[in-house]
């Protein structure tokens, strides 16, 4: 069974920087893709940051430019560094490994304050 554990989040206020880590226990190139989602209070968990094996990454229109996916693959972890924090920013974030299925982790809070 994968672990996915994720850390790093927190209470920052607008304007200001995080950023979460993804431990995984398996090597992450046996995935597909890892992938960062969020969800807020009463919202859907949405997509934030996807990179695939090949290092190739996208984002949701709302953190592009703000946000960056990146991975340490001699630790098995996965990063997202996000800048210009905003308060719509607020959420739980969950990091996933994709293959047929996605093995998530427990996820972390990030509160943004204005």
């Amino acid at each position: 069974q994968v672990h996915v554990v994720e850390s790093g989040g927190g209470l920052v206020q607008a304007g200001g920087s995080l950023t979460l880590s993804c431990a995984v226990s398996e090597s992450i190139f046996t995935f597909n893709a890892m992938e960062w989602y969020r969800q807020a209070p009463g919202k859907q968990r949405e997509l934030v940051a996807h990179m695939t094996r090949g290092a190739v990454t996208n984002y949701a229109d709302s953190v592009k430019g703000r946000f960056t996916i990146s991975r340490d693959n001699a630790k098995n972890t996965v990063y997202l560094q996000m800048n210009s924090l905003k308060p719509e920013d607020t959420a739980v974030y969950y990091c996933a490994g994709v293959r047929s299925y996605l093995s998530w982790g427990q996820g972390t809070q990030v509160t943004v304050s204005s």
